[in-house]
């Protein structure tokens, strides 16, 4: 039987962004920050992107992220924008 994990920085709450996982206190999802991360920043970077963060909550979330990757890979696809909505310009980038 598995141990429950508790994170000290993320949380859910039904009144923000749906009660996807979010950095306490904030409105930034786990999401932001791994895709972010995915993009090739590195978590020391990140907080300079999101000047409200600490490294200590970018980590948490990318480890949040590694325990948790479907649900969180599944958020990452229901927010992608749709390419046949992108303009050509960007689209073709």
């Amino acid at each position: 039987m598995g141990t429950a994990v508790q994170y000290r920085y993320i949380t859910t709450d039904k009144e923000i962004l749906s009660s996807e996982p979010i950095i306490k206190g904030t409105r930034t999802s786990v999401r932001t920050i791994v895709e972010l991360w995915r993009l090739g920043y590195a978590p020391e970077e990140i907080p300079i992107h999101l000047p409200h963060l600490t490294l200590a909550q970018i980590f948490e979330a990318l480890s949040y992220y590694s325990d948790n990757q479907a649900e969180i890979n599944d958020y990452i696809e229901r927010n992608r924008f749709p390419r046949e909505m992108m303009h050509p310009l960007v689209r073709d980038m």
